[in-house]
């Protein structure tokens, strides 16, 4: 399996710090975010991986040239010019993920210390979800669990997207259901089967750009594809991206340690 860590976000919400930095390079526990991602995937077994870069790009590659890309090919999509979230970001980086095994993707400010092998692929994409508070959810369908799967977790089937403060739904005419439907967030870190890429190059036509979010296209793909969610327990997890939930991150470790 081949991994791609989404290496590329301006880091708006940790300014200062990210003034001069990219935030995949930002130290929680006096480690690069970037280097945590790339040792955790390492133990998953996975030993190539394509980082993209937008902010402050030359710093990552420097940063991963001067620590000999921790022991792992990787090679790099340069989005300097543009970014392209995460969506866009993935159709850029094709050509660089070849072979037709599933594909780890991992954004750079998530971190955590889930076996990554215990996220195992189920239909044409898998994510990790959890419970955590935001009122941006993603919707899965009750009757479509996998519960009890063999890795510890629970399996659901994306429906659809629900916006809990305002009642917006996504897509056009999906009807939340709560006998029906469970909620969860998104966690930043999923498996992609490369026979969603045609999909993910119809999506961005219709959108007319190749700078999108990859969330919104589950969300369309749900009802052509199968995408399912994974809950395991037992692991800890952190987005850095705002300075509360770095600093949160940042003591975990140091009390860890």
């Amino acid at each position: 399996m081949k991994a791609m860590i989404y290496a590329a976000g301006l880091g708006t919400r940790l300014r200062p710090l990210t003034d001069d930095r990219p935030k995949a390079l930002i130290e929680v526990g006096g480690k690069p975010m970037l280097q945590h991602v790339i040792e955790n995937i390492k133990k998953a077994g996975i030993t190539r991986a394509v980082v993209n870069v937008h902010h402050f790009a030359g710093k990552v590659i420097d940063f991963l040239d001067r620590n000999g890309n921790f022991g792992i090919d990787i090679a790099i999509s340069d989005e300097s010019d543009r970014l392209l979230d995460t969506g866009g970001g993935l159709l850029k980086a094709r050509p660089l993920l070849d072979g037709d095994e599933p594909i780890l993707l991992h954004n750079a400010d998530i971190l955590t210390d889930l076996d990554l092998r215990l996220m195992k692929m189920r239909g044409d994409a898998t994510l990790l979800v959890g419970s955590r508070g935001s009122s941006r959810r993603l919707v899965f369908d009750h009757n479509d669990g996998n519960n009890g799967s063999a890795d510890g977790s629970d399996m659901m089937q994306l429906c659809g997207w629900i916006d809990t403060a305002s009642g917006a739904t996504r897509p056009d005419g999906f009807i939340y259901d709560p006998s029906r439907h469970t909620t969860r967030s998104f966690n930043g870190i999923h498996l992609f089967s490369t026979a969603l890429f045609p999909a993910l190059e119809d999506y961005s036509r219709s959108a007319g750009s190749d700078a999108f979010s990859i969330t919104p296209f589950y969300v369309a793909a749900s009802g052509t594809h199968s995408i399912y969610a994974t809950e395991p327990d037992g692991y800890s997890w952190f987005d850095i991206g705002r300075p509360e939930t770095l600093a949160a991150a940042d003591r975990h470790l140091r009390d860890r340690n």
